[in-house]
């Protein structure tokens, strides 16, 4: 029997994480104005939750598709890369060489886990 590729299944779910790390990112900004805006009004809420939708999509779409349960939610912990790099960027959060160490301890960490012989 011959194994199915995951390689689609991966592309699927990393932009799932990237997905999840934005939503965490419009969550925190939600979050600040929650006593200032009426909850149905706040855009960021909403944002947050319709990117946890398509997080839920494309995670279904990924197993749909193959993916293997030891590949893709290891791949899914990219999420704690992408958020960072979000906080970096946009809310220029400082980065200090402990959190670079544990973004290749993270890269390490998902390659060992998700490798297949």
């Amino acid at each position: 029997m011959k194994e199915q590729s995951q390689t689609i299944p991966i592309l699927l779910i990393l932009v799932a994480a990237i997905f999840g790390a934005a939503a965490q990112y419009f969550f925190k900004q939600g979050s600040i104005r929650l006593m200032e805006v009426f909850i149905l009004k706040n855009y960021y809420l909403i944002a947050g939750l319709i990117s946890f939708w398509i997080v839920l999509a494309l995670i279904l779409m990924s197993f749909r598709y193959g993916g293997k349960m030891m590949v893709v939610y290891p791949t899914y912990g990219t999420t704690y890369i992408w958020g960072l790099l979000l906080a970096h960027y946009i809310d220029k959060e400082a980065v200090n060489p402990v959190q670079i160490a544990g973004i290749f301890v993270i890269i390490l960490g998902i390659g060992l886990v998700s490798y297949q012989r």
